[in-house]
């Protein structure tokens, strides 16, 4: 097979959708087009708009087909998603917003279903944040629909199968909080069979695999003038990471930032993770676990800006001595429902006359302080790398780089998930050209971390670090 000139990726996220093409010489995205990832209201339940992600993905890669071209096609989505599909290829369900709650009688009957932590080192979530949880939903509530259902994909290899035409399933989607994966063993776990589902779960493949030839008709549609191959794809925090896997030693950490903040204790090990503040095990794109911790920060500094506006970062990070020295804080949680502190409602201490600089100097500590714990709960070493929009943010750099007293590296421009996706179709890889180091201390931050603790610490219950 003739190495990739340029590679096309579908990169689905969260909130919004986007088709780039990448220069394998460069590693650089040449081309791009996006667009908002809508969620339908229903019926019969909040769902992704997958006909008009579909439609965006033919229109994009039509126009790229005549220029710049592309030889390769991979994929990269969110998590905690999966599709369900008829015996004719069509949706027997919607596909279900990971973010819809359920009655409390389908979350209490789940519970009762569901692995222990020790078996998944999945933690119980909030929706369908766990895919288990979202299959016994579906299947509990739309027992007739449900009965048409012949085979289940993961998020990213559903969008394969639409251009391919072959179904399959993958490590980094199977083992990300789904319930449904054991990944010290490597395998299904309990749960396939609890909910009656292991004869539907299409065959596991690699990230790497070239899955087939983009379908003869879709082909036509869009223009392609040879053949082009589509690869299985890859999680999209994950499809982050792997580009750190090659060619550095750990132990390292990796804070991935979009609508999550995901933070990887690469080189870390199992044994400590916490399930009742988010931390889990991921599996990258090799098969091997990761310990790793979120939280929804992304999510977070858009409301912020909703209410504060947009982040003015000079004027923020002048005010930080200010607000360490005024004490005034925001406290978790702003987007409920994940994150290392669960049960805690958003609130402002001493902000009584703080500007919006000082109010978004303190927001950007929190986010920092955040990370930390986030990290210190997964053990993290080493250097840490920070990536994606976060990675543009001075105020949190400083601020977290002070909080662990070692070296970040700031890794400013794209959110890696498109490179990360681009390594599996065999585009090299490429080092970053761009970085920043952060290091030193910021005066009195020590103090102001311990007050903040001391305003959300669990009764009983030693706060890490």
């Amino acid at each position: 097979m003739n190495e990739p000139g340029k590679i096309a990726v579908l990169d689905i996220g969260k909130t919004n959708a986007k088709v780039v093409v990448l220069d394998c010489a460069t590693g650089q995205e040449i081309a791009e087009r996006r667009m908002p990832n809508r969620v339908l209201s229903g019926p019969p339940y909040p769902h992704y708009d997958i006909e008009a992600l579909w439609a965006f993905v033919l229109e994009a890669l039509t126009a790229f087909a005549r220029q710049p071209g592309f030889d390769a096609i991979s994929i990269t989505t969110h998590g905690a998603s999966a599709v369900l599909l008829d015996d004719m290829g069509n949706l027997a369900l919607p596909a279900l917003d990971y973010e819809h709650q359920y009655p409390e009688e389908t979350q209490e009957a789940y519970a009762a279903l569901r692995p222990a932590f020790s078996e998944t080192f999945s933690p119980a979530l909030s929706g369908g944040l766990n895919i288990g949880a979202q299959l016994h939903y579906q299947k509990a509530t739309f027992p007739t629909e449900f009965t048409r259902v012949r085979t289940i994909l993961t998020y990213p290899q559903y969008w394969a199968w639409r251009l391919a035409g072959v179904a399959a399933n993958e490590v980094t989607s199977l083992g990300c909080h789904t319930d449904l994966w054991r990944p010290r063993e490597g395998a299904y776990s309990s749960l396939i069979d609890a909910l009656g589902i292991r004869d539907f779960m299409a065959p596991v493949r690699s990230a790497f695999d070239a899955l087939g030839p983009v379908l003869p008709e879709i082909a036509e549609r869009i223009g392609l003038m040879k053949p082009v191959q589509v690869y299985c794809g890859i999680h999209d925090s994950n499809a982050s990471l792997l580009p750190h896997l090659i060619g550095r030693e750990p132990p390292f950490a990796v804070v991935s930032t979009g609508t999550w903040v995901v933070s990887f204790a690469v080189g870390g090990d199992l044994d400590h993770l916490d399930p009742e503040r988010d931390t889990l095990a991921n599996v990258d794109a090799y098969g091997r676990a990761v310990p790793s911790s979120r939280f929804m920060g992304g999510r977070e500094f858009e409301l912020l800006t909703a209410e504060l506006g947009e982040l003015p970062l000079e004027a923020a990070l002048a005010a930080l001595p200010a607000v360490i020295g005024k004490g005034v804080m925001l406290l978790p949680n702003i987007a409920a429902g994940s994150g290392p502190f669960p049960g805690h409602e958003r609130q402002w201490i001493n902000d009584k006359g703080a500007s919006a600089d000082e109010r978004w100097a303190a927001a950007c500590i929190y986010l920092a302080l955040m990370t930390e714990t986030c990290l210190h709960l997964i053990g993290a070493k080493g250097p840490i790398l920070v990536e994606g929009p976060f990675a543009s943010n001075a105020a949190y750099l400083r601020t977290l780089a002070s909080l662990l007293g070692r070296e970040v590296i700031a890794l400013p421009g794209s959110t890696g998930t498109s490179q990360g996706a681009a390594l599996l179709a065999g585009m090299p890889s490429v080092e970053a050209k761009k970085f920043a180091r952060f290091e030193g201390s910021i005066h009195h931050l020590t103090d102001y971390k311990e007050n903040w603790r001391r305003h959300i610490s669990f009764p009983g219950r030693q706060e890490p670090g």
